[in-house]
């Protein structure tokens, strides 16, 4: 009897160990204990951000983000910030499209404005996969500012300060970069305080 109570006790031991190590913020648990592999995440909104998953399935975890997915969806850009890429997307936070005048968001997520909202969306998004490490090298090759073309197809103009790395928009707008390189398996993230303009 005693053997029984303390087999079914070390099951339940061993159990739970297995559910705190798969919960771990630093682990992907794919389903069975084979594939399980090490992944180094980076926490964004709450939610760690696993390199193996792509753009939205990752934004999508974000509580930070959710008026960017919100808008994504409504642009009709969920493939393609799935697909193979690779991207690198500039991801404004829930505080900065709050930070828009007033009704904007609303405007911009009205089935009429898509193309509006296509452009904007776009602006936040550069072909490739450029780290932070490849802009500070552009900054410092242009002898303070970069200009990088987006996929909409103005430009995005960076250059560093006393907050770190700023991106200028074409009206003039500057955020900046408050968290860098969260990599996805089709590009990389930096997440942004500002919704940038074309």
């Amino acid at each position: 009897m005693k053997l029984v109570h303390r087999s079914r006790a070390l099951s339940t031991a061993l159990a739970l160990a297995l559910v705190g190590w798969c919960a771990s913020p630093a682990i992907a648990a794919p389903g069975n204990m084979a594939g399980m592999s090490m992944e180094k995440t980076v926490e964004v909104g709450g939610a760690p951000m696993y390199p193996s998953k792509n753009i939205v399935e990752n934004a999508v975890n974000s509580k930070d983000h959710t008026t960017l997915v919100a808008a994504v969806k409504a642009a009709g850009l969920v493939d393609t910030l799935s697909g193979p890429g690779p991207f690198t997307v500039f991801a404004p936070t829930n505080e900065a499209f709050a930070a828009l005048p007033a009704g904007t968001v609303d405007t911009l997520l009205k089935p009429e404005n898509k193309a509006t909202l296509t452009k904007v969306l776009t602006y936040h998004v550069v072909p490739g996969k450029v780290s932070a490490a490849d802009v500070l090298a552009l900054i410092k090759k242009g002898g303070g500012k970069a200009v990088v073309k987006t996929v909409e197809g103005d430009s995005l103009t960076f250059s560093k300060d006393a907050k770190g790395v700023a991106i200028t928009d074409d009206k003039g707008h500057t955020g900046h970069v408050t968290i860098a390189d969260v990599n996805q398996s089709n590009g990389v993230i930096h997440v942004i305080d500002t919704v940038l303009l074309p």
